[in-house]
C-alpha cells in the first residue's frame, strides 16, 4: 500500500511485486519485491523511483545469471545509470534520485540488495530484526555512536541520504555475502522512511503479526497518518508459508 501523506501533494515513492508467468521460470528466478523513495522535487523524484523500480525488475527477468546476488547488483548499477541519463536529458530534473531495497525470494532463501533508507524487516516468533542500514547522515551518526539508535528515527536530519541511485559518480548497493533461510511465518516487511520514522519496531511486528498482511499494510498506514505523516507511505508486507 502506498499513500502521499498529510504534507505532500505529490507521492514520490514506488513500489513493485513480479513474479514469472510460468513455473519452471519461478523456481529459477523466484519472486521480486521492491520499493523506492524519489527525491528531487515534483515529478523528479516520481520519476527517480519509478526508473529505479522498473529497471531492477526488468533487467532481473532478462539478464537473471543464475547468481540473485550478483543479477541484483548490476540491476542497480543500471538502474543508477538510467536515473542519471535521464537527469541530462531533463535538466529540470537535475539532482533526482531514489532509495531502492528490493529482494528476491528464491525457494525460501532470501536476497535483497538495498541503497538509501527504506527498509527490510524480518519478523520471526516474537522478534523484528531490521537486515538493512540507513545510508544516511544520522546512520552514520549512530553507527559511530554519537546519536542513540532510539533517537535516529526523530532526529531533525534524519533525512539527509549519504547514498542513493541517481546520485554520485557510482553505486554500491549494501547486499549479503550470503542468502538468509527463511522459514514458515516468517513476514518480511519493505517500507520508506514515511512509514518507520512514525511507526516504531514495536508497532509494526505488532500489526504484522496479528493481522491479514493486506490489512495489516492498511492500519500501518493509518496510524502514521493519524502521527502526522509529514512524509509519502509506502510498504509490502510478505507471508512465508506453504501453498
Amino acid at each position: 500500500m502506498s499513500d502521499v501523506g498529510l504534507h505532500r501533494a505529490d507521492n514520490e515513492d514506488s513500489y513493485l511485486y513480479w513474479e514469472p508467468d510460468s513455473d519452471d521460470e519461478l523456481r529459477r528466478k523466484g519472486r521480486l519485491a521492491i520499493v523506492a523513495d524519489g527525491m528531487g522535487g515534483y515529478e523528479g523524484g516520481q520519476e527517480a523511483s519509478r526508473l529505479a523500480a522498473e529497471t531492477v525488475r526488468e533487467l532481473y527477468d532478462r539478464d537473471f545469471s543464475g547468481d540473485p546476488k550478483a543479477t541484483l547488483v548490476t540491476a542497480f548499477q543500471s538502474a543508477h545509470d538510467n536515473i542519471q541519463r535521464f537527469a541530462i536529458e531533463h535538466p529540470q530534473f537535475r539532482g533526482m534520485g531514489t532509495t531502492c531495497t528490493a529482494l528476491a525470494i528464491i525457494e525460501r532463501e532470501l536476497f535483497f540488495a538495498h541503497v538509501g533508507d527504506s527498509r527490510l524487516y524480518l519478523i520471526r516468533d516474537d522478534s523484528i530484526t531490521r537486515l538493512t542500514r540507513d545510508h544516511s547522515y544520522v546512520g552514520r551518526l549512530v553507527e559511530t555512536g554519537v546519536v542513540r539508535s532510539e533517537d535516529a528515527e526523530s532526529h531533525p536530519q534524519r533525512h539527509i541520504l549519504t547514498a542513493a541511485l541517481g546520485s554520485g559518480p557510482e553505486i554500491i548497493p549494501d547486499v549479503p555475502e550470503r542468502s538468509l533461510a527463511l522459514e514458515e511465518g516468517d513476514l518480511l516487511i519493505l517500507c520508506t522512511d514515511g512509514l518507520w520514522s512514525l511507526v516504531g519496531d514495536h508497532d509494526l511486528a505488532h500489526i504484522a503479526r496479528t493481522y491479514p498482511p493486506a490489512e495489516a499494510c492498511l492500519r500501518l498506514v493509518r496510524m502514521a497518518i493519524e502521527r502526522g505523516a509529514p512524509d509519502n507511505i509506502t510498504v509490502q508486507i510478505l507471508r512465508v508459508s506453504t501453498p
